[in-house]
């Protein structure tokens, strides 16, 4: 797969010609950076993006997250990942890049497959390729140096009968910008999760949760994780659109919390921590 920083810096000496010979070592770093990768970036990618490219400066619009769905569905990873490449170049950040275009692009294959317009083996590798998208973007881009979090310990699941694992992908990548150590399994049995919180310390335990028929089993499981956990004051959050549509039923399947997004479910996590202390003990580890 290629990288975002690509390029040959031969292509670019004029640049950095006669003008530039007194320069400092910093300011060099920074013509490099903020004005010819750039530039490289643009001539290279160009032809690949053509379809995806709006005015400079301009946000990610519905109608741009709207027309990547078929994207999506009809090319491969490095084709899509120069189309967002393009779509950063406008100084758009990763953040945004997960909330305002992955984000409703998972949306959309879900809406896509309840209208038949593609089958489930259409959403499925739909939603593979925005996961490695994600871990493409997680891996290229580091954690901000002001990400706070610390040796605050999080793990993700899919709810009981969740077969889609894109919002657990998600989820995790925007507590870990955020300088949490996560964890995350897509499928395990109740068994399995109840001693996995037994066994290690968590501060949270966060369900990804995609239809209703999900919600039958998961109360009974949080209260199983809670009463496995190590950490006699676990937080519990939950997320997916039935809870956007509904909060309210966080509540009710003994959930601590709920988030539209996962920008804002770190904040609501942090806020939980703080309001009920939940920090380890000095011994608290990994056994």
């Amino acid at each position: 797969m290629s990288s975002m920083y690509e390029s040959d810096p031969h292509d670019e000496r004029g640049t950095l010609g006669q003008g530039n010979r007194d320069a400092s070592p910093l300011l060099l770093a920074r013509l490099i950076e903020g004005e010819i990768i750039p530039r490289l970036l643009l001539a290279h990618r160009v032809d690949a993006v053509a379809a995806i490219v709006v005015p400079q400066g301009a946000a990610i619009t519905a109608d741009e997250a709207d027309a990547f769905v078929p994207e999506v569905l009809a090319l491969e990873v490095p084709a899509l990942l120069a189309q967002i490449e393009a779509i950063m170049l406008r100084g758009i950040t990763v953040e945004s890049v997960y909330l305002d275009l992955l984000t409703p692009v998972a949306r959309g294959l879900g809406e896509w497959w309840e209208r038949d317009a593609c089958d489930f083996v259409d959403v499925t590798m739909g939603l593979w390729r925005l996961q490695q998208i994600v871990h493409e973007l997680a891996a290229r881009m580091p954690v901000p140096m002001t990400a706070r979090g610390g040796d605050r310990r999080a793990f993700f699941t899919v709810a009981p009968g969740n077969q889609h694992s894109f919002g657990l992908v998600m989820i995790e990548e925007f507590f870990r910008r955020a300088g949490w150590q996560t964890w995350s399994a897509a499928a395990p049995s109740q068994a399995e999760l109840t001693d996995m919180v037994g066994r290690q310390w968590f501060e949270l335990v966060g369900f990804t949760v995609t239809c209703d028929d999900q919600l039958h089993q998961l109360p009974l499981t949080i209260a199983a994780v809670r009463q496995a956990s190590r950490n006699p004051a676990l937080a519990v959050m939950v997320g997916g659109p039935i809870f956007n549509d509904r909060p309210e039923l966080a509540q009710m399947v003994g959930a601590d919390a709920t988030a539209a997004d996962g920008k804002l479910a770190v904040k609501k996590a942090e806020k939980l921590l703080e309001l009920h202390g939940r920090r380890p003990p000095a011994a608290a580890g990994f056994g």
